[in-house]
């Protein structure tokens, strides 16, 4: 694994070294996905294969349309 230490500005940002950028293909206005897993942080360029690999994960959820829809008419007939 290689590590390097990086600083957080006030912002929230930080730079990813020059080297893992190089071995990523990161380039500026490279899309990054950022995943919380417990105390670590992933980072991954968001590629065609991060996309199909995440493809579905919200199926099968809530349909936030028809959610949205029905509270506006509860909101619409309380007036």
């Amino acid at each position: 694994m290689n590590r390097q230490i990086t600083t957080v500005s006030t912002k929230g940002q930080f730079v990813i070294p020059a080297e893992m950028r190089s071995a990523l293909g990161i380039k500026p206005g490279t899309r990054i996905a950022v995943t919380l897993d417990g105390v670590r942080i992933t980072l991954e360029p968001v590629t065609a294969e991060l996309v199909d690999k995440t493809r579905g994960m919200l199926a099968g959820g809530p349909d936030l349309t028809k959610s949205l829809l029905r509270q506006r008419r509860r909101e619409k007939d309380r007036w």
